[in-house]
């Protein structure tokens, strides 16, 4: 679980793992967050030096863990 409260900007562009309800993980780079969500790149073809021009999901916080 990653604390929303304890982000900063210097977090932007930091590899995060997602992690579902039945213990799939999925590798990820913090993209931007709000008050509720952290938005993550999961997919960008292996792109990652240019992850920023890419799409990313609304993630709970609870199910992200720092890399």
């Amino acid at each position: 679980m990653i604390e929303l409260k304890n982000l900063t900007k210097e977090d932007i562009g930091k590899g995060v793992l997602y992690i579902n309800n039945i213990g799939i993980k999925e590798f990820g780079r913090i993209k931007s967050y709000n008050e509720k969500w952290i938005f993550v790149v999961y997919n960008c073809n292996k792109d990652w030096g240019n992850y920023q021009n890419y799409t990313a999901a609304a993630t709970s916080p609870d199910d992200l863990e720092w890399i």
